[in-house]
């Protein structure tokens, strides 16, 4: 089999070392890079081959099914086993498995031959040093980690200058430009959409310090003005489904702007309530669509079978709703991207009348150390509402290919 890279990829999958960290912003290819060095290593007999991510969801999303559609291509599958996402390859006996790192334990008491950590950055760094590192130390297994950078602070910083230092270790950093999956016109078009501090990040692959505030491009005087609700005009609300407190933010959107002029705080409530409170707060004449969290789809015992989806349906809203949460770091990122963007143009702006969102874009920290959202001085539920909605109508999106590159070649 003659495997076709990319001149970055072949750079990356020629290294001797045993140790490989890569650095890329998005779509530059590390998942078609990933499953080829998988291969590579699967070719050999009786190996035993890890992918590891974040979560299990992710790990299916990201590689189970690229990972199948390659190795059917090529016949080399012996057998699939859905339940364990475990595929043993023809002829070498090797496996593939894929695998989970937010329960680290389970991962113990295994010898690999080799091991990828994809979207590392996002690992608890305890699952590679109190688990994983061991997993391949009697088999002098190697070991591939890769993902986009989380900034300064967060421990793939400390592995990625590893790989300039140790001698066992390898490091290498490439824009997405470089994968040559995105073209440069779309990534225009993304850095006008984006903050520079994003952009840097996600598509140039560089680190930043996102020590601090989490939504650092919000300003108490630019992004704050005296606005009130035209009630001429629909209304768009993000709705987070905290009990304590159910939360709303209320925009209203003129071309590009997006105004929130109003919020709704409720302690010790549901659904229904917040449907009564919004039609007796706004009536039922205006045209009211809802950008709830995704969870609204999961039905609630509390809700006699329903679910949140549905009663908000029920009440008379039009719903707008994602299939699956978007992550985090998405959000937070479309969220700052709107309240400035590269060009330095503001694209969200808060009623002062909104004191529990200011607030909360004001203070809302990342906790000490880490990229993850601190929650516990609950700043987050008014601005998970807002990022709801703002995922929604202005996602960070990249285009793709209609279809991917053929890169597989028999020989």
């Amino acid at each position: 089999m003659k495997i076709t890279l990319t001149k970055p990829q072949h750079l990356i999958s020629q290294s001797s070392k045993r140790f490989r960290v890569l650095i890329s912003g998005r779509r530059f290819g590390k998942t078609y890079l990933a499953i080829t060095e998988m291969m590579k290593y699967a070719s050999k007999p009786n190996q035993k081959i890890w992918y590891v991510a974040p979560t299990l969801k992710m790990a299916k999303d990201i590689c189970w099914s690229q990972l199948k559609e390659v190795l059917n291509q090529f016949n080399w599958i012996e057998d699939i086993n859905e339940t364990t996402l475990t595929i043993t390859i023809r002829k070498t006996n090797s496996t593939i498995s894929l695998k989970s790192a937010d329960l680290p334990d389970t991962l113990r008491g295994t010898g690999l031959n080799f091991l990828i950590l994809d979207e590392f950055a996002d690992i608890d760094k305890r699952a590679w040093f109190e688990v994983l590192r061991a997993s391949v130390s009697d088999t002098l297994g190697h070991v591939m980690m890769c993902g986009t950078p989380k900034g300064y602070g967060n421990w793939s910083y400390e592995m990625y200058l590893k790989g300039k230092q140790d001698p066992e270790w390898d490091s290498f950093q490439f824009t997405t430009l470089q994968g040559g999956m995105v073209s440069e016109k779309e990534l225009n078009q993304a850095r006008q959409d984006l903050d520079q501090r994003t952009f840097r990040q996600e598509f140039e692959g560089t680190f930043e310090n996102y020590a601090g505030a989490i939504y650092y491009n919000f300003h108490p005087v630019d992004s704050v003005i005296e606005k009130h609700i035209d009630y001429a005009k629909p209304l768009h609300i993000g709705m987070d489904f905290n009990v304590n407190p159910m939360s709303c933010c209320v925009a209203q959107i003129e071309k590009d702007k997006i105004y929130i002029v109003d919020e709704i705080v409720i302690y010790s409530s549901n659904t229904d309530e917040m449907v009564q409170e919004i039609r007796d707060r706004y009536g039922t004449k205006m045209h009211i669509t809802i950008y709830p969290d995704p969870a609204s789809r999961q039905r609630k015992t509390s809700a006699g079978g329903r679910t949140d989806l549905s009663i908000l349906q029920n009440g008379g809203f039009h719903v707008k709703v994602k299939n699956r949460h978007p992550a985090v770091r998405d959000r937070i990122n479309a969220v700052n991207s709107k309240l400035k963007d590269t060009n330095g143009n503001r694209h969200i702006f808060v009623s002062k009348s909104c004191k529990t969102l200011i607030k909360g874009l004001q203070r809302q920290t990342y906790k000490e150390d880490t990229n993850i959202p601190n929650k516990e001085d609950g700043f987050d539920h008014m601005n998970d509402a807002l990022g709801y909605m703002i995922d929604y109508i202005k996602p960070l999106v990249v285009q793709m290919p209609s279809s991917r590159p053929t890169r597989w070649t028999m020989k």
